[in-house]
């Protein structure tokens, strides 16, 4: 199979009285409920997931792109979540180069300030022998100096250098689901799960909108999985009235890459409040990153920056580089994102919550939500364990592999580029080939500072259920967020793939370049930008 679930024949045989039963049901496209998706697919379960929006909106496309054992959680003394986090690191990059790099961390000291260098040799120690790698060191001014130029010298007395991953979160999410979808399970984005079915105080399935004929569709399932993330006491609330989640937001700034380029990560304490700052490559741009805030805003609206937010990122990079002052208009542009955190006290500062999951059964409903992205893999294995006693006895699982190891190499691939093949492999797997061959040679070239090419437009339009243009420019490619002005220039080669693939007429892409400048301006700019 070359492209995702096809929607149109799979929701007429539901229409038709086929495809009603499975044995899981999972609602939520992002990254936990893909690995779910995965985990029920390869122990021989008829598996759907169903997500109301596109695959990986939420969250799953808003992260800081870290895959991090998180060391302020060894420092808390949560060892368990970090080792378990630095073990999934590892194997992530084991099994997905090109998707999941390894990248250099700095952490810079000031005098006065805690953590010293002293502090994080012991707490560096500790997560390099939980991951069983030897990867961190101290390095004077001079080395930090080379490495971030213009850095402020006042006070500083060097940095931890240590390891951890970067990832672009909605391409994991997609590898996730193609596989699984490869493999026989079936997802579908934009279609809205209106409520669960119950007969006898159980929860034996769900009732979906089906758009297009105006109607309802009731599906069953052996058990249903609830893992849309900040969203998931919406629909444990139909069984169950406790309120357990605590929506954070965490907001980030995109620059040009000209005006401070890196290409490794620092961090550092922010001045006001001592919390945790990263300056770090991401697509072609430098990102600044993140904030800690409750989220009280309408969930099904977009989160978005903040005035405050904003100042907050420029005054604590300003601070450090004061040669590389940064204004408002230099920024081109930005994304917040929603963790669900299981909330332990009112009124707790958001930064000192805990990180891991919490899995939930309710009169048959498995709900799953919190945890990191690094972990999705064991919070699914957790989600379909408390499932287990409603499911059929599952196949044995031969290979317990995330991700279905390509057949070639990226020498093979592209000899003359192995790195951009390597990226493309750890994006697309085995399909990383086919990719290639359905585009012409021009359309592989590399758009603006950015690692994307439009054959990568042309695949996504083409097998990755893409169905508006906001899908294909802030998720299947970041294009729209790496791009000045949400990536207008594209816009007439981009017109012309959708009309050769997806037969989109005049009135369809007004209507899309509409909507998504809309979506860009009010959620992925500045705060009030018209």
């Amino acid at each position: 199979m070359n492209g995702f679930t096809n929607r149109q024949q799979l929701l007429a045989e539901m229409r038709n009285g086929q495809s009603l039963d499975w044995d899981v049901i999972v609602v939520g496209g992002g990254i936990t409920g893909a690995g779910v998706l995965r985990e029920a697919q390869r122990r021989g379960y008829k598996a759907l997931l169903l997500e109301q929006q596109d695959f990986s909106w939420g969250t799953s496309s808003r992260s800081s792109k870290m895959v991090h054992g998180g060391l302020r959680y060894l420092a808390a003394g949560d060892l368990k979540l970090t080792k378990e986090s630095v073990v999934e690191r590892e194997r992530l990059l084991t099994e997905a180069p090109g998707l999941v790099d390894r990248i250099a961390f700095y952490f810079t000291f000031r005098k006065g300030l805690f953590p010293g260098r002293f502090a994080m040799t012991v707490i560096l120690a500790i997560y390099d022998f939980l991951a069983s790698i030897r990867d961190h060191r101290y390095c004077n001014n001079d080395q930090l100096l080379k490495q971030f130029p213009g850095l402020d010298q006042t006070n500083l007395k060097g940095a931890s250098y240590y390891t951890d991953a970067m990832v672009d979160d909605s391409r994991l999410v997609m590898r996730v689901l193609q596989d699984s979808i490869d493999d026989g399970a079936h997802a579908l984005n934009y279609t809205k799960v209106n409520n669960l079915i119950i007969e006898n105080d159980k929860v034996c399935g769900v009732a979906i909108e089906d758009i297009d004929n105006n109607s309802v569709i009731e599906l069953r399932a052996a058990a249903v999985i609830n893992a849309t993330g900040a969203w998931a006491d919406r629909l444990r609330n139909e069984v169950n009235s406790e309120t357990r989640i605590r929506p954070l937001r965490g907001s980030h700034i995109i620059i040009p890459k000209s005006l401070y380029p890196v290409s490794n990560v620092m961090t550092f304490l922010h001045h006001d409040d001592k919390r945790g700052v990263y300056v770090y490559p991401w697509e072609g741009t430098t990102v600044l990153g993140t904030t800690d805030l409750d989220h009280a805003e309408d969930l099904d609206i977009e989160a978005s920056i903040s005035d405050q937010e904003t100042d907050y990122l420029l005054n604590a990079f300003n601070l450090q580089f004061p040669n590389n002052s940064l204004t408002r208009a230099d920024i081109i542009s930005t994304w917040a994102g929603v963790r669900p955190v299981i909330g332990a006290e009112q009124g707790k500062n958001p930064s000192k919550e805990r990180r891991d999951h919490a899995v939930w059964s309710d009169n048959g409903l498995i709900t799953v939500s919190g945890g990191k992205l690094t972990t999705f893999r064991l919070i699914a294995l957790d989600a379909l364990a408390a499932a287990a006693a409603q499911l059929p006895t599952p196949a044995s699982v031969v290979n317990d592999a995330m991700f279905v190891t390509p057949d070639f190499s990226a020498s093979d691939l592209l000899p003359n580029n192995p790195k951009w093949a390597q990226r493309l492999l750890g994006r697309y797997g085995n399909k990383a080939r086919t990719l290639l061959q359905e585009s012409a040679s021009n359309e592989q070239l590399s758009l603006g500072d950015t690692e994307f090419c439009m054959a990568e437009c042309r695949w996504a339009i083409k097998h990755e259920a893409v169905q508006h243009l906001d899908d294909l420019l802030l998720r299947r490619t970041r294009l729209g967020m790496c791009l000045p002005r949400g990536g207008d220039d594209l816009y007439p080669a981009l017109k012309a793939l959708f009309a050769t693939e997806r037969q989109w007429n005049d009135q369809r892409w007004e209507t899309e370049i509409n909507r998504y400048n809309a979506i860009w301006n009010t959620y992925y700019s500045l705060p009030n930008n018209p």
